[in-house]
């Protein structure tokens, strides 16, 4: 049997939730980087084409997918002095921030093949690189707390600073480090500031994991044991996967898991065309508008505990996410309609951050910020859903599996995302719009398929991940219950 050491472990304080959570920003940064502005720059900027890049990435993804269910299972069996986990966090920081870098700093002059060899190479090493970090120390969530709502509490941290770091190194990016031009209003063409932005976002993935590392490191020798030692073959190894992997509850995370971040990849891919092709907003619009996201990262850091509480994990997931995910595509499918007229164009404020403020920017500004705050909640209470299938899990196979666990739903959001990124470029090829492309140059006929597109695509996947996840059955009694069991057995 396992020990027991989460179960007696001294109560989890708010300064290791906070570091636990700071983690969130080196993950909120990459995939910032990577799901909104990478294709962004490799082929509006650099002039890849689109399908180039989205094939490095997704060739980059499915290499990353395959060292996650390695990580996993490595960590949850790693004997040494720090435990299982924490040999893999202090790894992971340095070569995930130096290739981050690099990522945003090409060499000057490469292009074509040289340019999309650049692009492969780097965006491989950043994520798995970031896997040594990401897979253990999500699977620390089940072990540095047994308590239904602490654990809700610590992926409710751990998310918000994944938004707020992200968003923060976003925000820098539009607002501060693109310089509009008279020939580049919107700034997306200014070299210089895509370099600092790279340099910026791989110091502050460097710090995050640092600080996550060394802020529960003290809480190494209440940590779960791995299993005792066995021969293991290639053929047990894969099978105490499998059999880690055959939950029912798991199974529907891991599907509904698969439809939201297919939505999250398109979503993330056509967020900067949809602001600057379907809205046509400027640079500051649009460093203004993710601004405002931070004020959502706030609402659902209260939300998701808040709803988990009063409802149980799943029902307030599904609840949430029926709300969040038919308000996201409203504003376009309105606009589409003629329900949102393009008289909102019209002016009504000139004095937020220097900005003429449109009513249509206040209409989308109000719509994100409820709508993002509730995507932000389900984020919240489905990764800490992952958590209680653990323990139910220990009862059948004897062996903690914290990190098999969380590489399954790693596995998955990666070759998800990489199809979601994939179909953001069919998208785009629906609605001819070609690499170097500019906003005002784009025809009627091209931003309204890129609108329908964009739209009817994430309302339909967005569905079919809340109809996956309906069917997760662990409750919290059920977890009470499996958490008695385990102690009973132990204590006989």
């Amino acid at each position: 049997m396992t020990n027991t050491a989460s179960a007696t472990a001294p109560k989890l304080g708010l300064f290791t939730r906070l570091a636990y959570g700071v983690g969130g920003a080196a993950g909120g940064i990459k995939n910032n980087g990577f799901d909104y502005v990478l294709l962004l720059f490799y082929s509006q900027i650099l002039g890849l084409p689109g399908l180039w890049v989205a094939a490095a990435i997704w060739i980059a993804l499915i290499v990353d997918a395959v060292s996650d269910p390695i990580v996993g299972y490595w960590s949850d069996n790693l004997r040494s002095k720090m435990g299982r986990r924490h040999p893999f966090l202090y790894a992971a920081a340095f070569p995930a921030a130096i290739a981050y870098f690099f990522v945003w700093n090409p060499p000057t002059g490469l292009e074509g093949q040289s340019l999309f060899a650049w692009l492969l190479t780097l965006t491989i090493i950043v994520r798995v690189g970031y896997t040594l970090f990401e897979v253990p120390s999500l699977s620390l969530s089940a072990e540095l707390s047994q308590d239904y709502d602490v654990r809700t509490s610590l992926m409710s941290f751990r998310y918000f600073f994944a938004w707020v770091g992200g968003l923060t190194v976003q925000v820098m990016l539009f607002l501060v480090f693109l310089k509009p031009s008279e020939n580049d209003p919107q700034g997306f063409f200014h070299i210089p500031g895509w370099n600092l932005y790279g340099l910026v976002g791989a110091s502050a993935i460097f710090t995050a994991i640092l600080i996550t590392a060394l802020g529960t490191h003290h809480r190494i020798p209440n940590l779960k044991s791995p299993p005792p030692e066995r021969e293991l073959t290639v053929a047990r190894i894969f099978g105490e996967i499998w059999e880690t992997l055959s939950n029912p509850s798991f199974r529907a995370l891991f599907v509904a898991t698969l439809f939201g971040l297919l939505a999250t990849g398109i979503s993330a891919t056509l967020n900067q065309y949809i602001n600057g092709f379907f809205w046509n907003f400027s640079a500051g619009e649009i460093g203004v508008l993710t601004f405002l996201v931070f004020i959502s990262a706030i609402m659902a850091l209260i939300i998701a505990p808040l709803a988990g509480k009063a409802w149980g994990k799943k029902r307030a997931a599904i609840i949430i996410g029926l709300l969040a995910f038919t308000i996201s595509p409203a504003p376009v499918f309105a606009r589409l309609l003629g329900i949102l007229p393009q008289n909102l164009n019209e002016v009504i404020l000139t004095t937020l951050m220097g900005m003429d403020v449109t009513a249509l920017f206040a209409v989308i500004a109000f719509v994100t910020v409820f709508d993002v705050a509730l995507i932000i909640a389900y984020q919240m209470l489905a990764a800490s859903m992952v958590t209680d299938i653990v323990e139910e899990s220990e009862l059948k196979t004897g062996r903690r599996s914290e990190g098999t666990f969380f590489a399954g739903i790693t596995f998955i959001r990666k070759l998800s995302q990489g199809i979601g990124v994939m179909t953001a470029s069919l998208i785009l090829a629906f609605a001819t719009i070609a690499p170097g492309l500019r906003p005002e140059d784009a025809s009627a006929d091209s931003v309204a398929k890129l609108g329908f597109g964009y739209a009817a695509t994430l309302l339909t996947v967005w569905m079919l991940m809340l109809l996956a996840i309906s069917f997760y059955r662990i409750s919290r009694e059920d977890h009470a219950r499996n958490l008695a069991r385990l102690a009973g057995e132990e204590f006989d």
